[in-house]
């Protein structure tokens, strides 16, 4: 159950790029809480300062500031580690149309370049990031690893190919990588702020200040949305799962449809709001579904996820309620 229970050798490094962003943050919080050593890597172009604050006198946690486009910065920071949790990119959807240049050299080369960083000093294993967004246009419920479509972003591309290297390092080195693609991911420390800032502490933000939030399309879109507990387990999980389990790539959600309209009016009622949303057209590159089918993960990575919607939604509003004075 979980992962608080997951038994690691004493002295064992973890090396944990995009550190300072919302997911590798609370990565580095739970594997430092486990008393292991953590090196964090970001260049702080999405990643912030704040979120890695409490870390800086932790004599188990080193901050690299880099960049993973620069090899010799991975290759660096790859020293004397046997666990790579590979989190950092650009995400969204919207942004990668408008910028896809700067999606495919950050998101494709800089994970090739972890990955050969990776291999050349004898990683152990090797887990990165996916997306979600790699079923492009494919409109089968749930989601299950194999039935892809076309990709509908570059962000979506970016990270089919990082999942075809993920494989080939496998198959041709030998290096045991594992993808995890992540559904709609949320809770503390997810930044609410920007033009394509994701929607739950978005609306969060703008309920609390009595804005009027912008649903993009009808509301009736669903997401499979994921608490950031339960990305902790399975990055951690993967790093313990057997050898057979590698080069794949496997969904990492709840399993839960969540319609978008439903969660604002769930978010109003908790935060004990009555305000009407605002609706707009449908973002470009969106998809309209998505649920995930997690018994992959759960077979060979043992993956067992703890928190529901409502639990984590409930956890994440009243972290967001503590430290609304930061926005």
């Amino acid at each position: 159950m979980g992962y608080q229970n997951l038994k690691f050798e004493e002295g064992e490094a973890f090396l944990i790029t995009g550190g300072a962003g919302f997911i590798g943050s609370n990565l580095c919080e739970a594997i430092l809480g486990m008393g292991h050593k953590v090196k964090c890597l970001d260049n702080f172009s999405t990643g912030k300062r704040d979120n890695i604050e409490m870390f800086s006198d932790n004599p188990n946690c080193s901050i690299i500031e880099g960049d993973i486009r620069d090899f010799d910065t991975c290759v660096e920071a790859c020293k004397d580690v046997k666990y790579v949790l590979h989190q950092a990119a650009w995400g969204s959807v919207p942004k990668s149309i408008r910028m896809p240049l700067e999606y495919g050299q950050i998101n494709i080369m800089g994970t090739l370049n972890m990955m050969e960083a990776a291999r050349q000093n004898g990683v152990v294993k090797f887990v990165y990031a996916s997306s979600s967004s790699v079923y492009g246009d494919e409109p089968t419920l749930p989601k299950k690893e194999g039935t892809e479509g076309n990709p509908i972003s570059p962000y979506g591309l970016t990270k089919m190919v990082d999942e075809e290297y993920g494989r080939l390092y496998t198959r041709l080195y030998g290096i045991h990588t594992y993808g995890l693609r992540y559904f709609n991911v949320f809770g503390r420390r997810q930044d609410p702020a920007g033009p394509y800032a994701a929607v739950i502490p978005k609306f969060i933000k703008q309920i609390l200040n009595d804005e009027r939030p912008t649903i993009y399309g009808d509301g009736r879109q669903s997401r499979d949305f994921t608490y950031i507990e339960n990305v902790i387990e399975a990055n951690l999980k993967a790093c313990k799962a057997p050898g057979q389990a590698a080069g794949q790539i496997y969904n990492i959600a709840f399993g839960e449809q969540q319609y978008l309209i439903d969660v604002y009016h769930e978010l109003c009622k908790a935060l004990g709001k009555d305000i009407a949303p605002i609706f707009g057209p449908e973002r470009e590159g969106d998809i309209k579904h998505s649920n995930a089918d997690i018994s992959k993960a759960k077979r060979l990575l043992g993956y067992d996820p703890q928190w529901n919607f409502r639990k984590g939604i409930e956890a994440t509003i009243e972290w967001y309620q503590a430290i609304l004075h930061k926005f």
